[in-house]
């Protein structure tokens, strides 16, 4: 299927199904992905398709990003949320916390009332710097897709070798000050079955959300192109049925689940 890259450092203010208004903020070069994973489902389409990528430097996302949300705030029409995202992972950008920084100094300055959040795959969550930086922002949104490895491998195809147990225990060390992001979908790909909904797959995330005890889970699924064809949707009472165990089991965990 066709899917699709950012062409700008600043993306809208577009609706986001999770987060509402959100001004977008790509650290990634625009028309080039970079990603260490290579996940079946990425709307930027596969590692390696459009170049080999690149970072924009932080002087131009931060001079980018202020004159946005000056215009912004002239025209009384702030976002609810700068969110970082992009043309790959965001926190590979090697001036992350930097740029992190700055872009708190400007909501202060411009947008008092307006959260930030980065999505990412936690991939990098090991770098003091970065988690640091997560640590700051209003909303960290950290990825686990499944806390099975072999599901791992298939659905994010991660460039480390870092096991989902590894993962789980990071995330733990963020003492519930993060999101858990979940997609949640079925399909064949590379000739085997994938399906995240499965109980045996319930129940290790389960399990998993409750060693990472985070502030938040937020369960979604394929809402765009996909560069694997052969995926499916996942129901929306299928995903509020996950959520309602996962709200049973550890109760005051908020579960919000995208339609």
């Amino acid at each position: 299927m066709d899917t699709f890259l950012f062409d700008s450092i600043i993306i809208g203010p577009i609706h986001s199904r999770r987060l509402g208004t959100s001004l977008g903020v790509n650290l990634l070069l625009p028309d080039s992905k970079l990603c260490n994973f290579d996940c079946i489902y990425c709307e930027c389409g596969w590692n390696g398709a459009h170049g080999t990528g690149g970072f924009n430097p932080a002087e131009r996302v931060v001079a980018a990003l202020e004159h946005r949300l000056a215009e912004m705030a002239e025209a009384k029409a702030l976002p609810d949320v700068i969110t970082f995202a992009g043309n790959g992972e965001p926190t590979m950008h090697p001036e992350f916390e930097r740029i992190i920084d700055e872009t708190l100094r400007l909501r202060d300055r411009y947008a008092r009332q307006t959260r930030v959040a980065v999505l990412s795959n936690a991939t990098m969550i090991d770098r003091p710097a970065v988690r640091r930086a997560l640590l700051r922002v209003d909303r960290n949104i950290l990825k686990l897709d499944s806390a099975l490895d072999e599901t791992v491998r298939r659905i994010n195809q991660p460039q480390n070798g870092r096991t989902v147990a590894e993962t789980i225990d990071l995330l733990g060390g963020f003492e519930g000050k993060l999101i858990v992001q979940t997609m949640l979908l079925r399909g064949d790909y590379g000739g085997h079955r994938i399906d995240n909904t499965t109980p045996e797959e319930v129940e290790a995330y389960m399990e998993a959300i409750s060693r990472i005890r985070p502030r938040e889970v937020m369960l979604y699924t394929i809402d765009r192109n996909t560069p694997a064809d052969g995926l499916e949707k996942v129901s929306f009472e299928e995903m509020e049925a996950i959520a309602d165990r996962l709200r049973e089991a550890l109760p005051g965990l908020v579960v919000s689940v995208a339609r």
